[in-house]
């Protein structure tokens, strides 16, 4: 069976990149997978006034100007609902997620088209789904008190109803990155490839 990727990487630098690096090693686990890529490095428009206007207007009443304001976001979500494993290349930038990947989420993250409320709380629909995230940090220690980036994400993927999440982690490579890197890469070779 084909697996389909949707490839995310949020690192600023698209040369020397651990987190990219990283990706490509896991994809490479996966020989026959269809790969799309979206490459944050190069932003995302942050999401204002108007784009909250025609998010919440009923998409049968949205104008044209709506329609367009919020096509970027559907596909955005297209990728992800396209995809059958996410690949998400996570550096930890400041404790937390790089700013682009929090754009990333805001598009994606949609009432009624990635997850609903019900009277239990909210409900991801994007169900079914795997994601295998690589982080790489220089100083922070993955899972640690100081780390709001590995948590954050886990919990908005299993949000949008991707719960099926395997961290890779090349953590605190300020302080060893040669055997910081022979683990992540061991930990690449455990990964299940289906």
């Amino acid at each position: 069976m084909t697996v389909s990727i949707l490839r995310i990487d949020a690192s600023a630098r698209r040369e020397g990149s651990i987190s990219r690096d990283l990706a490509d090693r896991i994809i490479a686990r996966f020989p026959d997978a269809t790969v799309t890529t979206r490459d944050l490095a190069g932003g995302l428009p942050l999401i204002d006034e108007t784009w909250v206007g025609a998010n919440f207007t009923a998409e049968a009443d949205r104008n044209a100007e709506q329609r367009a304001t919020l096509t970027l976001s559907d596909e955005l979500i297209a990728e992800v609902e396209s995809a059958d494993t996410l690949v998400i290349g996570l550096p930890i930038y400041n404790f937390g997620v790089p700013a682009t990947l929090k754009a990333w989420v805001d598009q994606v993250a949609r009432a009624g088209v990635t997850f609903r409320y019900s009277e239990n709380g909210p409900v991801g629909l994007l169900t079914g789904k795997r994601a295998i995230v690589a982080v790489a940090s220089g100083g922070t220690e993955a899972g640690s008190e100081i780390d709001f980036a590995a948590g954050y994400i886990r919990h908005v993927l299993g949000f949008i109803g991707i719960t099926d999440v395997d961290f890779v982690t090349a953590d605190r490579m300020m302080l060893d990155a040669e055997g910081t890197l022979k683990a992540a890469h061991r930990q690449i070779e455990t990964l299940a490839a289906a």
